[in-house]
Parts: structure tokens; C-alpha cells; sequence
């Protein structure tokens, strides 16, 4: 008979389970990719090294695993900044700088989603965020075309351009203390989108 776990054993496991991601989560935030390796891991977990290969065939599953559940809170979050009133030009704007303001808050982890070197399977995953990112901006400026107020043009090429754009900005100040450039992110989504003048979009 294939042995079945009691639920006493499975909730130890899911105990473990979570308390592993939630060591990788702080590693990915302190050091990085490059430092959030299965020994750190298990380590700051405090559990065997075997112990997290249990869970996952190696670190690049690991942060896999771990990348999709930070992706979803920040889709959540810029989801729900983009659905607050205003105009479909503004709503972008709100997505970008939600998504900038967050990534500032953690930014060695946020340099990690967007632009650290990593294996395949986390650089897949990655590509999965900007497409899911480019998505929820092109929905808008979709909208805002239909109803002429935004000039006629390909939605899901504009957005993901904006994705492409906002990742290469965020990279410096992720990576030093200069913030400045954020500061210019809603004029030049503004006008990316077509505004004549951002300062008075």
C-alpha cells in the first residue's frame, strides 16, 4: 500500500515548507540572488540542508517558487492602485509609480526580480511577471483609446515598452541612493502614452 502521510506529518511539512520560503524571502531582501543559496537558506530556516532539497529540487526552484508568490502581491498591488478613479492615462501613471514606490522599499530584492543574473528557470519566470505587468497597463490604455482619450495605438506594444522602460530606469536606483530619476517616471509615462504636455496631462 503507498504510505500516506497523517495530517500531524503534513503540517510539519507545510510548517517547514514555509518557514524555508519565508528564510529565502528574507536572503533574496538582505543579499540577493547570488546570496540566497540552499545552505544560506537552510541556515537562516534553521533546518538541514536536506531538509530544503525535500521541498525543492534546488535553489533555482526554490526562488521560482518564491518569485511567483512576491509577483502576485505586486500584482495585487499595482492592480488595485490602477483601479482607483481617474483617467485611463492617470490609472497607468498609478500602476508604474506603485510598482516603483514598492520596489524602493525592498530594493535588493526588487533588483533581484528585475535585472540580477539568474538561472533559467527564475530568468523564465521573470518574463512571465513583465508580461503579466504589460498586460494590466495595456487593459488601460486599451480603454483609454476606446473612449478617445488616448491616441490610437497598439496597446500591448506601448505597455510593454513602459515595462521595459520603468525595469531600465528602477535599475539605478535600486543599485545606488539616486532616486531622482523616479521622480520623472509619470512624466515620461505620460508622454510615452501621448500626452503633448505631461506637465498639464
Amino acid at each position: 500500500m503507498p504510505y500516506r502521510r497523517t495530517p500531524q506529518v503534513q503540517a510539519r511539512l507545510d510548517a517547514q515548507r514555509a518557514a524555508i520560503l519565508h528564510a529565502a524571502d528574507e536572503l533574496l531582501a538582505e543579499r540577493g540572488y547570488a546570496g540566497c543559496s540552499v545552505s544560506a537558506v537552510a541556515e537562516r530556516a534553521r533546518v538541514a540542508t536536506g531538509s530544503v532539497y525535500k521541498h525543492f529540487p534546488g535553489k533555482a526552484e526554490l526562488v521560482v517558487e518564491l518569485f511567483r508568490n512576491v509577483v502576485n502581491h505586486e500584482v495585487d498591488a499595482v492592480k488595485a492602485a490602477a483601479a482607483e478613479p481617474g483617467t485611463p492615462a492617470e490609472r497607468v501613471v498609478a500602476l508604474f509609480e506603485t510598482f516603483a514606490v514598492r520596489a524602493l522599499k525592498a530594493p535588493r530584492r526588487a533588483y533581484a526580480l528585475l535585472a540580477e543574473p539568474v538561472d533559467p528557470p527564475v530568468e523564465a519566470e521573470r518574463i512571465v511577471f513583465r508580461r503579466v505587468f504589460r498586460d494590466v497597463a495595456a487593459e488601460h490604455i486599451r480603454e483609454g483609446v476606446r473612449a478617445g482619450l488616448l491616441p490610437p495605438q497598439d496597446s500591448v506594444l506601448t505597455a510593454a515598452a513602459l515595462v521595459g522602460a520603468a525595469t531600465e530606469v528602477l535599475i539605478g536606483p535600486l543599485t545606488t541612493d539616486h532616486t531622482g530619476a523616479v521622480a520623472e517616471l509619470r512624466t515620461f509615462v505620460l508622454r510615452a502614452l501621448g500626452g503633448s504636455d505631461a506637465r498639464h496631462a
